[in-house]
């Protein structure tokens, strides 16, 4: 029985770790042209994996803490694919752009706020400088079931994408409307229903808990509505409320927000749902079905973790194209301008967007792939880390093995592996925070990230 009073004294500001470094430690220290010259110079033996960022949405969900820009003008969104054409034109000259995809994936804003025909054209554009995809690879798009016809069905399918992820995050009515986000359960299903029509064979599903007016016995609701519509896949996000950095949402009156002794709550409770109706917990938010490859992965200890969440896909090359995306590759992260004016800009003037990144020194590449371990398999496997980097654990991170004694109730450590306990793996933010270097840095108080708990 956990003692969920208890647990609350745990909920420190703190990453979520798709990256290490953070995106806070992004900065101009690691100019263009470096970043240039690491494109044209990286390992040709690693596949890519390519991200669209298409960032318009109709209107404003109060939750959202993506990077979204608001209009209803069509024209709006043909001049983004024009831009959008002349950084492929001008990535191309740094990038060898014939190796292989192994993936790509639609994120935003809302991608199916451009019609199929607009969606067509993007696609074309992409296929014209990209076109070794390999047949196994993952294609997938973010998508708003409001915002979803037949026609855009036929389009992606028809392009070859094989994955779709579905925003829901509360069926319930309260919720919906406190976040500004009216979406019936009829059109969800409808939107289910119509991606297993064209073979849409892996559907996932993202709900969030700790918005405003989310009591256990609601969620509890929207956990059993979900689960008819039988996804392959679910992302149960912990809602991340960042007011001072998303305008949006301030609009919530806080005293509505659960406690963190509920959230609690919600989080084991949806555990034991979705593990006890057939569904395997995977990394700190996720769950799939036990034939997912994710799950297979999980099993294999090769899961990995970055920008779009969990993916088997590890040792490919992230390339960011569109307003604000972040590239990850071997040695760094880079981010394109959050700005579409200076986006634009910086095209118009013959550059690629990038704004800022980090370069990964040795201790970083070490950090990142302890951290990337405990998120994504909670588990680190000591005796590969020490063979890989030429170290010896227990020596090196004598401080931070310090400082997780204060969580040993939640993991074991022997001398071949730490390993996350169930009642663990609601607190592995905390858990990786122990070898976060750079947040060592930075007191408490002033740590601008959302709650772990």
């Amino acid at each position: 029985m956990i003692d969920f009073d208890a647990y609350v004294k745990y909920s420190r500001p703190g990453p979520r770790y798709t990256s290490y470094p953070t995106a806070p430690e992004f900065g101009e220290h690691f100019g263009y042209d470096e970043y240039v010259n690491e494109l044209k110079n990286r390992d040709k033996s690693r596949p890519l994996s390519l991200y669209f960022h298409l960032p318009f949405c109709r209107s404003a969900c109060y939750f959202c803490g993506c990077n979204v820009i608001y209009t209803s003008k069509d024209d709006k969104k043909e001049r983004y694919i024009d831009y959008l054409q002349k950084e492929l034109e001008i990535l191309s000259t740094h990038l060898d752009t014939s190796v292989p995809i192994l993936q790509m994936h639609f994120g935003g804003g809302t991608p199916t706020f451009y019609s199929a025909t607009q969606l067509d054209r993007i696609i074309n554009l992409i296929k014209n400088k990209f076109s070794n995809f390999m047949i196994d690879a993952e294609i997938s798009c973010e998508i708003d079931p409001r915002f979803l016809n037949e026609e855009q069905i036929q389009v992606l399918t028809s392009h070859g994408f094989n994955r779709i992820s579905y925003g829901v995050q509360d069926f319930n009515d309260k919720v919906q409307t406190e976040i500004h986000r009216i979406q019936p359960y009829e059109v969800t299903k409808n939107a289910v229903d119509l991606a297993r029509k064209y073979g849409i064979n892996s559907i996932n599903m993202d709900l969030i808990y700790g918005l405003p007016y989310q009591t256990l016995k609601s969620f509890k609701d929207t956990l059993d509505k979900a689960l008819t519509l039988d996804p392959d896949r679910l992302a149960v996000f912990n809602y991340a409320h960042v007011p001072w950095i998303k305008k949006n949402m301030r609009k919530f009156d806080e005293t509505t927000l659960p406690s963190p002794k509920t959230k609690l709550e919600i989080l084991k409770y949806t555990i034991e749902f979705f593990t006890s109706n057939g569904y395997k917990m995977i990394g700190m938010d996720h769950f799939a079905k036990p034939n997912d490859e994710l799950f297979a992965a999980l099993k294999n200890g090769t899961l990995h973790r970055n920008f779009q969440g969990y993916t088997t896909k590890g040792g490919t090359d992230l390339i960011g194209i569109g307003v604000t995306s972040i590239g990850e590759c071997k040695r760094h992260y880079a981010q394109n301008f959050k700005d579409l004016a200076e986006y634009e800009k910086a095209i118009d003037a013959g550059r690629l967007p990038y704004s800022k990144g980090i370069y990964l020194s040795d201790e970083d590449l070490l950090r990142k792939s302890v951290i990337m371990s405990l998120m994504s398999n909670f588990m680190l496997d000591i005796k590969a880390v020490e063979q890989e980097f030429n170290i010896d654990f227990f020596t090196h991170f004598k401080d931070e093995l310090k400082e997780l004694d204060s969580l040993r109730e939640f993991v074991e450590i022997t001398s071949n592996k730490i390993e996350v306990n169930q009642t663990g793996s609601m607190l592995v933010r905390n858990i990786a925070m122990c070898f976060d270097e750079y947040l060592k840095k930075i007191p408490e108080n002033l740590r601008r990230f959302s709650k772990t708990i």
